[in-house]
């Protein structure tokens, strides 16, 4: 099964380093995170669409795209617009960049940024209606409100940019998940262990040299940590559910982090004006999953997503060599996971009847995830799929692979690679 009406490849893309919440990227915002990272990509090769996204929302701007392409001084005859789908921003960025391509229009540049340190404060609705009114009819009473606003006028990123309709955070929803699938807490410090291990491995290797844009302020990832072992993160106290039965930590839990992140999806014929030698992966296929997150879970949709996509095509876990699946938290890798081999979940609640075989666990992030590298929103999905392409161009011809993200709302958006 073809998903496109032509081939459409993704190329790696830079990023910048991902730096931790309130250290050396705290001063940026999105706009000025993402410009020399831009500025760097544009020095390539000049795409014909430039697509981009934030999470966190500013009054500041509604379509960063534009904004970071014009402040990046670029030619203002490429379009540019904005995508956003939560943690599966830059990914659903990509799909979206794919399927218009064709034409005049050969390569995008894709990407995300967040800068978690630095959210906008807004007024609550009720105080923004008030004071509005105010100004309309009497501006110096307006005035005296705006000097008088409390915390309880304020929308504040309180507890972790909690989900609107339920009023919890990701680590709560995933509390109960990791509950409902009897992940326990050993086996996601060892997840976590691995994760920062694996990265730090990848950074003393060179893996990341040709994928990280060195800032002023920042070289290197500052999130993983060459010091940390199984018995510093046992040692962790749960920062969600603080009673006995809580099992998510800061150290198996992805950090509040700033980063932003790129990569180029492109034609046949758009592969060609990216510099020689860079590595490649044709996007063969992709799927985008929602589910009822008060049954299934908030964050459990891509074990929904990975099924559907892999039958479509024939293939059993086992057929794919590498997994590059998104980090929220050890433990919603792990349930995820342990869906994907429960005998009857895919056909009873995926829709899918095919044996898939036994999970390959030793086939995934196998240089570090969110976990350890941090997870900074709309940058999570192109960091991703850049890995995952540096990573399978090193495997033979007709390799496959699984990018996966799951999203806040009860989404999860997959992508299938196959190495040219």
């Amino acid at each position: 099964m073809q998903r496109f009406a032509q081939k459409i490849f993704i190329a790696p893309g830079l990023r910048t380093p991902f730096g931790r919440g309130g250290g050396a990227l705290a001063d940026h915002d999105a706009i000025s995170l993402s410009v020399p990272l831009v500025q760097a990509m544009a020095a390539k090769a000049r795409p014909d669409l430039f697509v981009w996204g934030t999470v966190i929302p500013s009054l500041g701007w509604s379509n960063i795209g534009r904004e970071i392409w014009l402040d990046a001084k670029l030619d203002p005859t490429v379009p540019a617009f904005s995508a956003v789908l939560a943690c599966s921003t830059s990914m659903i960025a990509a799909f979206a960049a794919a399927g218009m391509l064709g034409g005049s229009a050969e390569l995008a540049l894709v990407g995300g940024a967040e800068v978690m340190s630095s959210p906008p404060i807004g007024l609550k609705p009720a105080s923004s209606k008030r004071i509005v009114k105010l100004f309309r009819t009497d501006p110096p009473a307006a005035v005296a409100a705006l000097q008088a606003l409390t915390a309880d006028d304020l929308t504040l990123p309180v507890k972790g940019w909690a989900n609107r309709i339920t009023g919890r955070t990701m680590g709560d929803h995933m509390e109960e998940t990791a509950h409902q699938w009897g992940i326990a807490r050993e086996a996601q410090d060892d997840w976590a262990l691995k994760s920062h291990q694996r990265a730090v491995a990848g950074w003393e290797s060179g893996f990341f040299d040709d994928l990280v844009l060195p800032l002023p302020e920042l070289a290197r990832d500052a999130n993983p940590r060459a010091d940390t072992s199984a018995e510093k993160l046992a040692a962790l106290k749960p920062v969600f559910d603080t009673s006995d039965k809580g099992s998510l930590t800061a150290g198996n839990s992805s950090p509040i982090t700033d980063g932003a992140a790129s990569l180029w999806v492109a034609t046949e014929a758009g592969l060609g004006k990216l510099p020689e030698g860079t590595p490649y992966a044709e996007l063969v296929d992709h799927e985008i999953a929602a589910v009822d997150h008060h049954v299934d879970g908030l964050l459990m949709a891509p074990s929904f997503a990975i099924p559907r996509l892999l039958a479509r095509h024939g293939l059993r876990y086992e057929d794919v060599a590498l997994w590059e699946i998104h980090e929220a938290f050890a433990a919603q890798v792990l349930a995820n996971v342990a869906a994907l081999e429960k005998p009857g979940w895919t056909r009873d609640h995926a829709g899918v009847d095919f044996d898939f075989g036994s999970f390959p666990r030793d086939r995934v992030n196998p240089n570090g995830g969110s976990v350890a590298i941090g997870h900074p929103f709309a940058a999570t999905g192109a960091r991703d799929l850049s890995q995952a392409v540096k990573e399978l161009w090193d495997k033979p011809s007709g390799a496959w692979a699984i990018v996966s993200v799951c999203a806040d709302g009860g989404h999860g958006t997959v992508s299938l690679l196959r190495r040219p």
